[in-house]
């Protein structure tokens, strides 16, 4: 019996996430009175043994190079090969891109009760149960797993990283690796910017910038900021922004601990996808646009004025001329 994290990593880095989901099920292991180990596929540039810092006691590495591309039933099996050789009876992962893909997979090849989007540590005096966000983040539910192994995906951002010292126990896996079934022949990535799905801060703007020659500035306060950028739909669709900066529920779920809206009205569809970060700022000229309803600060004003006041504040702030 032990609680199993599955390590994300990606061009040989773990994620960040990864770090949320080891200090979720190594205070998870705490609480069931058991051991937390985690499950490491493909080769990494990091010291894999110094995650023991989280609270993992073992690491199970597959270092086949057949695992640094991600591929869906891959990594199902392998994940479930190392689960039923330690005897998890937990398994937890992240719910991000990769969790999402293969926690139901997983739920299916080990016949386990599976919940995502988990938001905090099970209720476990009397049974499994554990809270989790639904309805686009607009409720929570508290829902219950009986089955004898389990499965829980960890929203990104909604548990705190802890380091508790010590170093794991790295031991090789000894399972096999399937070829994958898909080939990638390329892969087309943004590089130097900071990923949304890993971002503590996001500057996101909206139809009220006016055009795509106007984004200057909310470049200027991410990079002031460390932030990455995001956009509404309707500035993805009009080719103003890349695709993969449209957040809200047509696009990427992120949960920053800052989020500042530039000139985005908070339609439904876009707090959808932005309603789970910690603080969220809002520019908007409108005093009646709903997104001040959900904002935690709201400032009303013109973009074009507030945006470049805000700029210049963040310089003096860091010195920056």
């Amino acid at each position: 019996m032990s609680v199993l994290i599955f390590i994300d990593a990606a061009d040989g880095h773990v994620k960040k996430s990864s770090f949320e989901a080891l200090t979720y099920g190594a205070q998870l292991a705490k609480q069931l009175g058991t051991s937390a180990e985690g499950v490491l596929l493909g080769t990494v540039g990091d010291d894999i043994a110094a995650l023991g810092k989280y609270g993992v006691t073992k690491i199970h590495h597959v270092a086949n190079d057949a695992l640094n591309r991600f591929d869906a039933q891959v990594y199902t099996k392998a994940i479930a090969d190392v689960a039923t050789a330690a005897g998890a009876t937990v398994i937890v992962l992240s719910h991000n891109v990769t969790g999402k893909a293969v926690s139901p997979r997983l739920s299916a090849r080990l016949k386990a009760g599976v919940i995502t989007g988990a938001v905090g540590l099970p209720d476990t005096s009397s049974s499994f149960v554990v809270k989790k966000a639904v309805f686009s983040g607009k409720a929570f539910a508290n829902v219950a797993i009986n089955t004898a192994v389990k499965i829980v995906s960890l929203s990104p951002n909604s548990f705190q990283t802890a380091e508790v010292g010590g170093t794991a126990e790295v031991v090789a896996a000894n399972v096999t690796v399937d070829a994958p079934k898909v080939k990638v022949t390329a892969t087309n990535k943004v590089t130097g910017q900071v990923p949304l799905s890993e971002a503590e801060l996001v500057v996101s703007g909206g139809r009220g910038l006016k055009g795509p020659e106007n984004w200057g500035m909310v470049e200027e306060l991410a990079s002031l900021l460390g932030a990455a950028t995001a956009c509404s739909r309707p500035v993805a669709d009009a080719h103003w922004r890349p695709h993969h900066e449209h957040v809200g529920q047509t696009g990427g779920a992120i949960a920053p601990n800052l989020y500042i809206a530039i000139g985005i009205s908070g339609a439904i569809q876009h707090l959808a996808g932005v309603n789970r970060s910690k603080v969220i700022v809002v520019i908007n000229k409108d005093p009646e646009a709903p997104f001040f309803k959900a904002a935690d600060y709201g400032i009303v004003g013109d973009a074009f004025d507030v945006v470049p006041k805000l700029i210049a504040e963040v310089k003096k702030m860091k010195g920056v001329a």
